[in-house]
């Protein structure tokens, strides 16, 4: 069955910083209330091309358009997608690495008002080895910084975690998706 509109959340920050994390749980905290839900997982663990530090325009072309399928292919079947990472946060490793990119700028705008919720997980501290992931805070910052800048060039509206409260950002994100999909409430006479 093929659904005209889902609810859509994107976790999004720079690297390191428990977007993964924070999805699994929400993912787990959401089907418990019996929310048909399906996660879009980070797409760049899956990129044949080289990401981080080294990658370069085909390698987040790549990861972008993988993103935007992944997301349409789940908010066809699911009342609920919850997504680690945004196209946002993927085109910003791309202005990195390639600079802007004129034909992707109109794609990524355009798909950005696809999302329904915007989460933003701060850098809390530096990035931990994982046989993948970069470890240079000075690349996560760099990261962090851009895509705060692209998000204020868009006007694009966030809730962002607090850093101070950490413990409290999976309640914080149920809490916002469960106030998101619950009904109006009818006026009573």
């Amino acid at each position: 069955m093929f659904r005209e509109r889902s609810f859509k959340l994107a976790f999004i920050g720079s690297h390191g910083v428990g977007k993964t994390t924070l999805c699994y749980g929400l993912a787990a905290r959401l089907k418990a209330r019996d929310i048909h839900l399906e996660m879009v997982r980070e797409v760049a663990r899956r990129c044949p091309l080289p990401i981080n530090q080294e990658t370069n325009l085909a390698a987040q072309s790549w990861i972008l358009h993988t993103q935007i399928a992944e997301e349409l292919a789940a908010q066809s079947q699911y009342d609920a997608v919850l997504c680690d990472r945004s196209v946002l946060d993927n085109y910003v490793y791309l202005l990195l690495a390639a600079g802007p990119q004129v034909t992707l700028e109109g794609l990524v705008d355009n798909w950005m008002t696809s999302y329904d919720l915007l989460l933003h997980v701060p850098i809390v501290e530096a990035p931990s080895a994982d046989g993948l992931r970069a470890t240079d805070p000075t690349f996560q910052l760099a990261v962090e910084d851009r895509l705060w800048q692209e998000i204020e060039r868009r006007g694009l509206p966030v809730h962002s975690l607090g850093p101070t409260v950490r413990d409290t950002w999976l309640d914080s994100a149920e809490q916002l998706v469960c106030d998101a999909l619950q009904p109006p409430q009818l006026q009573l006479l």
